[in-house]
């Protein structure tokens, strides 16, 4: 993965090999090759996933547990995609849209696309000052100064350190995260009958609606959409045809099945905790109650690895969201951006909103309804991209899987226009 200062594409367009020196020289076996999808799969269980999940877990228990093992399917399909265009390629995602959009067109494209990873770093910092106050009692304006802090060191190690250093320290953030977030279960396991139930598509009402809209543009992240294929672009440079390209795809393969396997079970997890001991308690639909209600309920080990599990979701996420923004501007506005400047374009409003006194849970849950609007803008292009023999040649999608993403986009778009209507309709 190239450092946020190097994400703009060389001049005439070509493909810059990663650091392991190209798909050539990287292409030996499928585990080293393995790495770029669990970067991504970092913003599928950043702390807008808490938000999301364990409000709906406290208010609904297991009702809508389906929507979170539909979106983790999607989820896996829609980032192998993103995955397989830039390796086809040798560009990301942005580039390519951009590169078919007239200047105001992908000026606009680009602002709504930033809107996006300005919301996702509101959830990811939100979560991570939270978590400092839950841990040390920080203010959360000043926690939230700690973690854009903490994620600045964390992208400048990739710089120094390299792409290999950096996926090695996201990977152990997100052990943390697993064992943070899972741990209750082994305390508090669910009933198994209420589960499987939990799997038979239904809502309760507008407002479950709004948390399934939440949960879906928590699980199914666009940023993160972006970001992979320029993941992988960095690692392995433009895939050469034959045995080379078959095996990076084949490798990709494992690697988003892996790492989002991983990201479904931590996020299927923290609904599952809080139907199973918070439903009902008091104050247990926002982050902090359910932290004092776990801590009560399970014992303060439980408590502790919450909170730090939620810690370590908000610095390693954060730090995905800043690389994907870099990607975002670099790819529909050619722009070089400094990596402190990138930092606080979407730093300043999460801490805005701390300072204000907003509802730290609730402005979680709001951030994942804008990314949930912001999953057809480019789910959409992807889609078309793959589909593009002039693009893709003899990888382009197949007609099934083709006809499963279209599907897939028509129920996204879908949903979002049931929510306009319940929140135009109170």
């Amino acid at each position: 993965m190239a450092t946020l200062r190097d994400v703009t594409p060389p001049p005439g367009g070509g493909p810059r090999p990663g650091p392991g020196g190209g798909a050539g020289r990287g292409a030996r076996s499928v585990p080293v090759l393995l790495g770029p999808a669990f970067v991504a799969a970092v913003a599928y269980v950043d702390p807008g996933n808490v938000a999301a999940n364990v409000t709906a877990g406290a208010r609904y228990g297991y009702l809508l547990l389906w929507v979170l093992v539909a979106a983790n399917l999607m989820a896996v399909l829609i980032q192998f995609q993103s995955a397989k265009v830039g390796l086809v390629t040798g560009r990301s995602l942005p580039e390519l849209v951009g590169e078919r959009l007239r200047p105001a067109a992908r000026r606009a494209y680009w602002l709504q696309a930033e809107l996006v990873a300005a919301a996702t770093d509101i959830a990811e910092v939100v979560g991570g000052a939270l978590a400092l106050h839950l841990l040390f009692g920080l203010p959360l304006a000043l926690g939230g100064l700690v973690v854009g802090a903490v994620s600045l060191a964390l992208l400048l190690t990739q710089d120094r350190y390299g792409a290999r250093r950096f996926e090695q320290l996201v990977v152990a953030l997100l052990v943390v995260i697993t064992v943070g977030f899972c741990l209750g279960l082994l305390v508090a396991p669910p009933d198994g009958g209420a589960v499987v139930e939990g799997l038979l598509p239904r809502f309760a009402g507008s407002d479950s609606v709004l948390l399934a809209a939440s949960m879906l543009g928590a699980t199914v992240m666009p940023h993160a959409i972006y970001a992979h294929s320029a993941l992988v672009r960095d690692r392995h440079g433009r895939a050469p045809e034959g045995e080379g390209r078959r095996l990076l795809l084949r490798a990709t393969r494992w690697d988003v099945g892996l790492a989002l396997a991983v990201a479904g079970v931590v996020n299927v997890a923290l609904l599952l905790l809080a139907a199973s001991g918070l439903r009902g308690q008091e104050g247990t639909d926002s982050i902090d109650g359910a932290h004092a209600a776990i801590t009560e309920a399970l014992g303060p080990a439980v408590g502790v690895a919450f909170a730090v599990g939620l810690l370590a979701s908000g610095l390693a996420s954060t730090s995905v969201g800043a690389y994907a923004g870099a990607t975002i501007m670099a790819g529909l506005l050619r722009l070089r951006v400094p990596l402190l400047t990138r930092r606080l374009v979407t730093l300043v409003p999460a801490i805005v909103l701390l300072a204000v006194g907003a509802d730290p849970t609730w402005t979680l849950v709001v951030s994942q309804v804008v990314l949930s609007f912001g999953i057809p803008f480019v789910l959409v292009p992807l889609v078309a991209l793959g589909r593009d023999r002039r693009l893709m040649g003899a990888d382009r999608t197949g007609p099934r899987v083709h006809a499963l993403l279209v599907l897939i986009a028509v129920l996204v778009v879908a949903l979002n226009l049931v929510l306009l209507v319940l929140l135009a309709t109170g």
